[in-house]
């Protein structure tokens, strides 16, 4: 009794073949903290409780992924007891009816595949992935428990012969050769799906019985006399269903149920398209008209004969009067420098990764995958960030003193801020025994990974920064710094307001992102997400360009902070959005400690997201600059 596997499928042979569930962490979208399954008094396995072994992201994200008892044959239904729990304690007591009003679930796998469980609001039937521990009546004092499982298996059968069997690998999988697809015979699991019950039990009656013995089906009771409370003393009988359906999904579509979960899923296309066009057709015209402008202005410069030329320069007016200041040093030139490095760092991760994904290559049974790849990368393009950072500071120095500081201050900088924000909430985390916290070895592991790979990686690419041709300024900087007019009302003002059309474009799919963050919602358009990625870059740059333009225009040469910060600043409005989301979409989420962490990762993210499209911004107004002087000869 094996089960064979080959091309990312697996076939179980023959009938009555085991098959035994996996648990992952209790999670909760109250708490958003994650607790391990063994934490409750559940029943344990016969052989003892074993860890998965867990990918660097599931461990990130929390994941504790264990063996667990309950087992499945192939093809066989059957109604099985698991075991009668010792008298709750006061502590299980009182832990298992935190956990019940929290609103945790137990998120069950199989095969790879979460289990699945069906209700109904307002005539509507909603699909969600694992079931409650327990549930707490309206009008009712008393919590129950989720005792009884009604499991249906979907299998779709493969028939054929031809299979070898050479040897087994880890959890009885079987390692086969030159095997033809149509040949191969046997069993696939394409679905899992659960009813939970919560049914009371005399732990009498069940004395005598072992784990799997036979029991006689029941239905779920509807009466809460039926139903088993959670009090002290109270002794749980565990026991559950299986019934294996024959089913026409083929493997490669046992996801798709999964990745279709979203409601309202014409609304989401529909609404993603609609806000791609409007951006996009507005971008458009502010950007041709400012095409227009600009080329009007060359062109009648350059039509003028020397003499013209030289009287037009004494009579010069908006953009042109600070050609001799246009490319004076900016203040904290090195934290430009650094923030302009570890933008590009951040904005190549995400765009590699969405690409890859899009691509399918991120498969979403492959969990933790996603945020796996994403480190990977991120480590791995520290070098351009080092190349990046020195040759600007190069640039704007004129010199490669200095740049060691400036490699390692960017090597340093996000991940020093990202580190400092984890560290808080792990300690959080750690006070409250979540699975959510990282281990100290992984904390150590991630530490050893930043200084091995990611802080040698930015200092060769600073090293190739000082060996790259410098940018050379088309215009002379003068030695005394022009002085800026005065404005009836603040430039930063007008650089905030800037980052709402940014903003426009991802507002909506930053909604289905923080769902499937915060709400354990599967999230699968990557498509969509690419293409509203290469839209958002290509607003950042028109909105940045444009802001330089108009700060040039009315004499003021300080553009080049306003320019990161023109586009940069969708942060703002990503974070302001994110606690929107968290006072009006994660109502139920509840306590100092959620908040807290719910504040900080939503930080962290608005400042990555500022670095990315911060550096967006500057680098097309630092282009447009370089080419608008350098097409204007000015003595």
């Amino acid at each position: 009794m094996r089960s064979t596997c080959l091309a990312a499928t697996c076939t179980h042979t023959p009938n009555g073949e085991p098959i035994y569930a996996k648990v992952n962490s209790l999670t909760s979208i109250e708490t958003e903290m994650p607790f391990s399954y063994y934490s409750l008094p559940y029943c344990h396995p016969q052989g003892g409780i074993k860890k998965s072994a867990e990918n660097l992201g599931e461990l990130l994200m929390g994941d504790q992924i264990d063996n667990s008892p309950y087992r499945f044959r192939v093809n066989v239904n059957e109604s099985l007891f698991l075991c009668t729990t010792k008298g709750l304690n006061e502590n299980d007591a009182k832990l298992l009816k935190q956990r019940t009003r929290d609103l945790y679930q137990v998120n069950m796998m199989l095969d790879n595949l979460p289990v699945m469980r069906f209700t109904e609001q307002n005539g509507i039937t909603v699909q969600w992935t694992g079931f409650p521990v327990g549930y707490s009546p309206a009008g009712s004092s008393e919590d129950y428990i989720i005792n009884h499982l009604k499991f249906k298996v979907l299998v779709h059968e493969y028939e054929g012969k031809k299979v070898e069997i050479l040897g087994t690998g880890e959890e009885g999988s079987g390692v086969i050769s030159e095997l033809d697809r149509k040949g191969m015979s046997g069993y696939q699991i394409v679905g899992f799906e659960v009813v939970p019950c919560s049914v009371k039990r005399k732990a009498e009656d069940f004395s005598k019985l072992n784990m799997y013995d036979s029991i006689d089906s029941v239905d779920c009771p509807m009466e809460l006399q039926k139903s088993q409370v959670i009090r002290q003393q109270e002794r749980i009988t565990f026991t559950y269903d299986v019934m294996f359906v024959k089913s026409d999904i083929r493997w490669p579509s046992r996801w798709d149920a999964y990745l279709k979960m979203e409601a309202g899923a014409k609304v989401h296309w529909f609404s993603i398209m609609n806000s791609l066009m409007v951006i996009l057709f507005l971008a458009g015209i502010v950007f041709v008209i400012f095409l227009r402008t600009v080329r009007r202005d060359l062109t009648r410069y350059e039509e003028l004969d020397k003499e013209a030329q030289a009287q037009m320069n004494e009579e010069l007016s908006g953009w042109k009067l600070v050609v001799g200041d246009v490319f004076r040093e900016p203040s904290c030139s090195k934290l430009l420098c650094i923030m302009i490095g570890d933008g590009i760092q951040i904005l190549g991760m995400a765009i590699v990764t969405i690409v890859f994904a899009t691509l399918g290559f991120m498969s979403p049974a492959s969990r933790g995958m996603l945020l796996t790849g994403m480190i990977i990368l991120y480590l791995f393009l520290g070098i351009a960030a080092g190349y990046v950072s020195v040759r600007f500071w190069r640039t704007i120095k004129g010199t490669s003193e200095g740049w060691r500081s400036v490699s390692w201050l960017t090597a340093c900088f996000f991940p020093g801020i990202m580190f400092t924000v984890l560290t808080i909430l792990n300690f959080v985390l750690w006070g409250s025994k979540s699975t959510g916290a990282l281990p100290i070895s992984l904390f150590f592991t991630l530490l050893a990974l930043w200084f091995c790979i990611s802080v040698p990686l930015t200092l060769v690419g600073g090293f190739l920064g000082t060996r790259a041709e410098q940018i050379e300024f088309p215009v002379r900087t003068n030695q005394i710094p022009r002085e800026i007019p005065a404005r009836k009302y603040p430039s930063w003002l007008l650089v905030i307001g800037a980052g709402t059309l940014p903003f426009g474009t991802l507002f909506i799919e930053l909604f289905f992102i923080l769902s499937s963050i915060w709400l354990g919602r599967f999230y699968y358009v990557f498509g969509f997400l690419l293409i509203v990625m290469l839209l958002l870059v290509v607003v950042c740059a028109e909105v940045s360009v444009v802001l330089t333009y108009m700060n040039l225009c009315v004499e003021d040469w300080r553009w080049w902070w306003k320019a990161f910060f023109a586009s940069g600043s969708v942060a703002l409005y990503v974070f302001l959005y994110s606690i929107n989301y968290l006072v009006f979409d994660l109502r139920s989420l509840s306590g100092p400690v959620s908040a807290m962490l719910y504040v900080g990762y939503s930080f962290l993210m608005a400042f990555a997201i500022m670095l990315a499209t911060g550096t967006i911004g500057f680098l097309t107004s630092f282009a447009f600059v370089h080419y608008l002087f350098a097409s204007v000869k000015i003595d």
